[in-house]
This record gives C-alpha cells, sequence and structure tokens, in this order.
C-alpha cells in the first residue's frame, strides 16, 4: 500500500512558491490533525500575507514568461502527465483525504476515477478553446473575429471537505487555460493540495504556475482576495466568507466564481421506488458525514408515506457502521474538527428546541477509541417545519430534517423556501413530474432517482446564496478565459 509519509510531524510540510519548497517569512507553523483520533499529523508551514504577495508575483512573472509560451497541445500534454502521477499515487491521496479530513477510506478510493477523469477532461479542454470569426454590418472590408485568452493570475480557496477533487477542480481550468494560480487550501486539510503540488512540477508544470500557501482565512486567505494583483478569485466554502471574498474583490474588480452553502431539498413523492429512495435520500445526507455542500439536508416526504419512511431512513441511519475513516467497513467516519463537532451538537440542541423530534442518533460517540475523536452519530429529525432554524441554516454534519408536503406545489414552495439553491433531489417513478419539478426548482442542479452523481462533462453550482460560476463541463473553463475582439479594416 503505497501510504503518505507522516511518520515524522516534527518535519514541516513547506509552502510552494515559484517551483520551490520554503518556509514563510514569519517562520510560522500550524497542525494538522486526525480527526478520528485527534492526533498530530503533521506540521505544516503557515504562510501570511507576505507569502502570499511573494507567490502572487511568482504566478505573474510564469503568466508573462515561459508558461505563456506553452502551445495548447504543451498544455494538454503536462495535464495528460499529471493525471499519470495522480493516478500512479492514488492511493497515497486516498490515504491522506482519510487521514486529514476523515472521510471513509472506502470513499476516498471510490472516487478515483472521478479525480482522475477531470483532469484528463481538461486536458481534452486544452485544444478546444476557440474563438470565432464575426460577421459584421459594418461599411468597407471589415475582417471581425475574437480571441480567447487567459484571465490572469487566479487565487484559488478550497474547502476541507474533499481535498483531493476541489482541488483539482482549481487546477483543472488553470492549467487547461494557461492561467497561473495561488492555491490556498483549507487549514483543517492541507496535505492533499501539497502533495498534487508536488506532483504538479513532477509533471513537468513550470515553477511559478501553481503555487501553494497553506494558513489561515482570516490572514492568508484574505490576503488572497483583496491582493491588487490577482485577476480571479475561485472560492468554495461558506456563504459568510463568500460575502468578504465579495467585498474584498472591489479594489481590482476581480473575476469571481464562488460555490458556496446550500440547504438542499430532496423530495420523495408516494409514487417512488422506496426501495431505491431509502437509502439514496440517506446517503444523500449521510455520506461524508453531512459534510457537502450539495447534502440533501431536507428530506421532503409527501404526506401519505411520512412516517413509514422516515421511519425507514431512520432504521437505515441506525445500520450504518461509524468508525475510523481507515478501516475498509467504515461508512461514516468523524466530522472534520472539534470546532464543527460542536457547531453540529449546537444545532441538535437548536432543533430540539424548537420542536423537531430526534428519531435516529442525535449524540457524540464518547465510548471506546471512538470517544477519543469527533464522531457523531447519524440524525434524524422529524416533526421538523419550514421555518425551523435548523430546516434553513447549513449544519454540514450527519443530520437529515424531515418535512411533511402534500401536493407537489407544495413541494415546491418549500423546496425553494430558503436562501440556498445549490443541489436538490426528486424521486418518483412519474416522468412528467419528475420534469415539472425539476424546473420548478431553484438550484443548480436536480438530480432525479439519485442524488449526488456527478461528472467532469456536468456543470456544477448554485443559485441564490449558493454562489455563482460553473465548475466542470464547457462552463468551468470559460470562467478562466476571457473575450477579445479584433477589428481589422483591410485597405
Amino acid at each position: 500500500m503505497n501510504r503518505p509519509n507522516l511518520e515524522q510531524t516534527d518535519v514541516v510540510r513547506k509552502l510552494i512558491i515559484d517551483g520551490k519548497f520554503v518556509m514563510p517569512v514569519a517562520g510560522q507553523t500550524f497542525g494538522t490533525y486526525n480527526p478520528a483520533t485527534g492526533e498530530l499529523l503533521a506540521t505544516v508551514a503557515q504562510g501570511d500575507a507576505e507569502d502570499i504577495d511573494i507567490a502572487v508575483k511568482a504566478a505573474r512573472r510564469a503568466f508573462e514568461g515561459p508558461w505563456s509560451k506553452f502551445t495548447p497541445f504543451q498544455r494538454q500534454e503536462v495535464l495528460l502527465k499529471f493525471a499519470d502521477f495522480v493516478d500512479r499515487n492514488f492511493e497515497e491521496f486516498s490515504m491522506l483525504d482519510t487521514l486529514d479530513m476523515g472521510m471513509p477510506i472506502s470513499l476516498t478510493r471510490g472516487r478515483r476515477q472521478r479525480a482522475i477523469g477531470m483532469i484528463r477532461f481538461y486536458a481534452s479542454m486544452c485544444t478546444a478553446i476557440t474563438g470565432r470569426t464575426l460577421p459584421n454590418s459594418l461599411p468597407g472590408d471589415v475582417f471581425a473575429y475574437t480571441l480567447k485568452e487567459p484571465v490572469g493570475v487566479v487565487g484559488a480557496i478550497t474547502p476541507w471537505n474533499a481535498p483531493l477533487t476541489s482541488t483539482i477542480w482549481k487546477i483543472g481550468p488553470v492549467l487547461a487555460t494557461g492561467c497561473t494560480m495561488v492555491l490556498k487550501p483549507a487549514e483543517d486539510a492541507p496535505l492533499t493540495a501539497l502533495r498534487l503540488g508536488e506532483l504538479a512540477l513532477e509533471a513537468g508544470v513550470p515553477p511559478g504556475v501553481i503555487n501553494v500557501v497553506p494558513g489561515l482565512g482570516t490572514v492568508a486567505g484574505a490576503a488572497l482576495a483583496a491582493h491588487m494583483d490577482v485577476d480571479k478569485v475561485a472560492f468554495t466554502g461558506s456563504d459568510a466568507t463568500g460575502r468578504q471574498i465579495i467585498e474584498a474583490s472591489k479594489g481590482n474588480i476581480k473575476r469571481l466564481m464562488l460555490e458556496l452553502g446550500g440547504k438542499s431539498p430532496d423530495i420523495v413523492f408516494a409514487d417512488a421506488d422506496l426501495d431505491r429512495a431509502v437509502p439514496g435520500a440517506a446517503m444523500g445526507i449521510f455520506g461524508n458525514s453531512g459534510q457537502i455542500c450539495s447534502a440533501g439536508s431536507r428530506l421532503l416526504v409527501q404526506r401519505s408515506i411520512y412516517d413509514a419512511f422516515v421511519e425507514r431512513v431512520a432504521d437505515f441511519a441506525k445500520g450504518l457502521k461509524v468508525g475510523n475513516g481507515v478501516e475498509t467497513e467504515t461508512q461514516i467516519g468523524p466530522v472534520v474538527s472539534s470546532r464543527q463537532m460542536k457547531r453540529v451538537q449546537s444545532y441538535l440542541g437548536i432543533g430540539v428546541d424548537e420542536g423537531a423530534e430526534v428519531v435516529a442518533g442525535g449524540s457524540r460517540i464518547v465510548e471506546g477509541q471512538l470517544g477519543k475523536g469527533y464522531f457523531l452519530e447519524p440524525t434524524v429529525m422529524k416533526n421538523v417545519v419550514p421555518t425551523m432554524r435548523v430546516a434553513q441554516e447549513e449544519i454540514f454534519g450527519p443530520v437529515v430534517t424531515a418535512i411533511p408536503f402534500d401536493e407537489p406545489e407544495d413541494a415546491l414552495r418549500i423546496a425553494n423556501g430558503t436562501a440556498y439553491g445549490l443541489g436538490s433531489g426528486v424521486w418518483t417513478r412519474d416522468v412528467a413530474k419528475a420534469h415539472v419539478v425539476a424546473r420548478g426548482i431553484r438550484s443548480g442542479t436536480v438530480w432525479v432517482n439519485c442524488y449526488g452523481l456527478l461528472d467532469p462533462v456536468i456543470p456544477f453550482g448554485g443559485y441564490k446564496m449558493s454562489g455563482y460560476g460553473r465548475e466542470s463541463g464547457h462552463d468551468h473553463v470559460e470562467e478562466y478565459l476571457a473575450t477579445k475582439s479584433i477589428v481589422l479594416q483591410n485597405g
């Protein structure tokens, strides 16, 4: 097994700036911890605003220097080599994600096709970037056309809940379009991003094209968002931080791509295949311990089957194997940190105070070895009304709130009755109903008779306070390109 080298926690994982592994100017470090045991995994260099500035300057030099000379075919070659390197080291990445943020190894290993497929998709897009010849009504002999050009230096800020795929989502379009990047990974799970940065260099990405600067979001992240020589910020995280990034971007009118929070409805009609809908809806929220922005955290069930269906979901939740993510039989791992655990626990108390009933889970696991980590039981709450805080605010933990509805119009009203619009689900055998409801939901993705399926060609993003811009698909690559018009008068 190709395991990550985490034997010496006193060895500092350094910043990657301009192709070199360097300590931060101030010499500060921080620890990253295994949420299953509370033990120190590694010591990581902690960049600050000065390190961000150095990295941005390196990215600018690379953008205007050697990287700008790469042809689309050369960028494609680098991306394909990078994909091969990630594939070759995939077991290490699986274990890094499991150890650093708690996702069960069965899930991290199961993302191999998605992770490698994403890189190869972006490689395919390198040679698909084209402008257009434009017919026009200008007098005389005028030739007009457009060029697609990279936007420039990108500041990328990634979340902790899916380190490998979320980082690839930022690196892929940067390399495909010819941009350069300064990446600030989440301080709760920075190890995968650093390893990806190292492999990018080995794959032939020139120095300065991909710079990785771990640090605190309030310091390094804020400095990156406000930096006057950053042309675009791509951020995945909370809507509260998204607002701060919007504010910080005003200095030089940066482009922004924001994938923010969610409170996604998963709608189950009485005519659904309930044998599929029970595990589908349950794992739509409990997968990765509910730490997925598009998780189906609001379970909307038609009233005629509400009690029976909620009971089945509760039984399913009780049967899930909670444990250390390194154990292959584990289905539900810990939440990422003590801070996140306390946040989820606070919402459980809020829900009960508001009148919701806990019918499965609801507690931290404190017995045995799991008591050392941040483990919460998969929790089902019923008798929830749409106005409750637990039905409106993102909990980001293994907690589902079950809400009854009567007719499709009621389901749509409840589904659209939050500030968010990222993901959603519909379970029904009636295809016409599925189309009507899918069109009526205000969210970036609607899964029908499934939940959470993602593919590199399918755009992903949000409506309303879930942000704007799209990741994956042709739309994603366009987010990193600027259109230039050329108007040439002959003679």
